[in-house]
């Protein structure tokens, strides 16, 4: 007879504040019209996409809403560029804005930076996914003119003999934001061999990195230590649910990322006593529930059948 597994949930995981904030102002507009539209997924999570749009939510793309008019639109948490509101106004469409504050902030700081960059013939620099719709609502501030980064290959992109205004995406790793940023350093000063006396090009590093996603990285760390087996439960498109996931996996080899509770295979407990349960910051604590609640219940069948 098997003992009985010790299931914990991450009181830490689960969504952070802008997509909380998103999810309840959609669930208040619902309850005073039939349909409401959201541009793009609310949250990497189809779980909660579908139970959301059981409630009157549906999701359309920047193309589709071109074609609504005298309607409601919600603005998810990730922001949007200038033109969304512009088109919104020419065809009468309502917006609910949910725009997470951080990123709206930082969306104010990227304009002024531009506008600033433009008079000294610098560049906007933005750490982040390109096409994601974080970055895209960010780039929209510079009227498309600032230059996106991912990688080492991208940082042939970057002109080293002009000032350079470095930002990240809210949600991407602080290490790596650091490491491009010592980069781009070190670029730079290579390039002032180039340059006369006087012209040295500068870095204005930001690091706009959500603290509230970012402190989750340590946290985690400490939970996937603590446990013989860590179940990531996280939509399989969301980016900082890959990157906390792998966070766990690297501190315990026993870390799985499942969807929901269909993808666990109990072979995964064999011989384990504890089970630690987390998730991104699109995971909702509804669905990390659900997995702990199934995972006892294959433990009290596995004892009714000894």
């Amino acid at each position: 007879m098997m003992d009985k597994l010790q299931v914990t949930i991450d009181q830490d995981s689960g969504y952070c504040f802008g997509v909380e904030y998103a999810i309840r102002m959609a669930e208040d507009a619902m309850q005073d019209t039939e349909k409401l539209y959201c541009l793009g997924d609310i949250v990497h999570n189809d779980m909660e996409v579908k139970r959301l749009y059981n409630k009157g939510l549906r999701v359309i793309s920047h193309e589709e809403l071109k074609e609504l008019k005298d309607c409601k639109v919600l603005i998810r948490a990730h922001g949007e560029p200038p033109e969304t509101y512009k088109l919104a106004l020419d065809n009468n469409i309502e917006l609910i804005d949910a725009s997470c504050p951080v990123v709206l902030k930082l969306q104010n700081r990227v304009k002024n930076a531009h506008d600033k960059m433009c008079a000294d013939k610098g560049q906007v620099v933005i750490y982040g996914k390109k096409g994601h719709a974080e970055v895209t609502g960010l780039n929209g501030q510079t009227n498309g003119n600032a230059i996106i980064i991912m990688d080492d290959d991208d940082l042939d992109k970057i002109d080293y003999t002009r000032p350079v205004t470095l930002f990240s995406q809210t949600t991407k790793s602080t290490k790596g934001f650091y490491d491009i940023k010592e980069k781009i350093e070190k670029r730079l000063e290579n390039s002032q061999a180039d340059l006369r006396e006087g012209e040295m090009a500068t870095l204005n590093a930001n690091d706009s990195i959500c603290r509230q996603v970012s402190n989750r990285e340590p946290k985690l760390k400490v939970f996937a230590n603590e446990h013989d087996v860590i179940l990531f439960v996280s939509g399989k498109k969301s980016s900082n649910g890959k990157a906390l996931y792998q966070v766990c996996k690297n501190q315990n080899e026993n870390s799985y990322f499942i969807e929901n509770e269909k993808e666990i295979n109990t072979a995964w407990f064999e011989g384990k006593k504890t089970v630690g349960i987390c998730g991104a910051t699109s995971t909702p604590m509804w669905l990390m529930k659900e997995v702990k609640k199934f995972v006892e219940n294959i433990k009290q069948e596995s004892l009714l059948s000894c």
